[in-house]
């Protein structure tokens, strides 16, 4: 309660500046940067196919999710949130995602929020959000929809004040833990597969709402020309992520240090084959 909470612990040894920022850019939607990474795929493709040879059916979001978990886990500034002009570590890796029931335009969403102790490897991972698709995607509602739905029956002007009082809760601290545990706007991570129908990526805005430090997007991957250390152009099959991410949680060196290790792992999944030892802790 004020200041004490169940999704991550104040950081008190957090520089001057950093200690400053979150009064100057207090909402989130005023503090994120748009960046994009451009991922060979044939990469992906050679990974992809030397697991199919062993039974074992990856895809590239299993790829981009594990490759998520990693980059927290060690580069845990990344796992930072900012609430009510505090920096908080997280307890925990989350990615949230939004699948369909089914792929028709009338069919139901749901939203799919994934724990992760940021030590698993590809595999592991791979098996936590395949079960996950299989639990949510039944006409079964998961806690999430039953939350959505218990709110969507009250009145508009009901709701409008439910929900501003959910929000006072959650800026001090008070917010409910069930509440954050369900809501998917409480994560490390949410990630959108526009890959899964044939879109490009976007950059897709923080919500203010809740705890979001990231939003990745995956992009229908594409033909586009590629030089390589030769300095020879050649087609190669692209796939496009759009990045937002708040800048308040570390500074751009990091940042950019991160996305460096992110696009590396991406790019070398056979990295994540073997799990974590542990994860690299942030201050306190």
């Amino acid at each position: 309660m004020f200041g004490k909470r169940c999704d991550g612990k104040r950081i008190k040894g957090i520089d001057p500046l950093f200690k400053l920022i979150p009064h100057v850019m207090f909402e989130r939607h005023d503090a994120s940067n748009s960046m994009t990474i451009k991922v060979d795929c044939q990469r992906f493709d050679d990974y992809i196919a030397e697991k199919k040879t062993q039974g074992i059916h990856i895809n590239y979001m299993h790829i981009v999710i594990a490759a998520i978990v990693r980059v927290h886990a060690l580069r845990p500034c990344l796992n930072r949130f900012i609430m009510n002009g505090k920096v908080y570590k997280r307890n925990g890796i989350f990615v949230s995602l939004s699948v369909k029931k089914q792929l028709k335009e009338d069919a139901e969403e749901t939203t799919i929020k994934l724990p992760f102790k940021g030590t698993e490897s590809l595999l592991e991972v791979k098996e936590q959000i395949d079960q996950s698709i299989i639990e949510n995607c039944n006409p079964k509602e998961n806690q999430t929809d039953k939350t959505a739905k218990m709110f969507s029956h009250m009145s508009n002007f009901v709701l409008k004040y439910a929900v501003k009082f959910i929000k006072f809760l959650d800026r001090h601290g008070m917010a409910p833990k069930s509440l954050i545990q369900t809501s998917p706007f409480h994560t490390s991570c949410y990630l959108t597969n526009l890959k899964s129908i044939h879109m490009d990526y976007i950059f897709h805005h923080l919500y203010d709402f809740g705890t979001t430090g990231m939003f990745i997007s995956m992009g229908k991957e594409k033909m586009e020309p590629v030089v390589n250390q030769e300095m020879q152009i050649f087609p190669g099959k692209i796939m496009n992520l759009g990045i937002v991410a708040d800048e308040r949680l570390c500074d751009g060196l990091y940042h950019a240090n991160s996305l460096r290790l992110f696009k590396k792992i991406l790019e070398n999944p056979k990295i994540m084959d073997t799990p974590l030892d542990e994860i690299v802790q942030d201050i306190d």
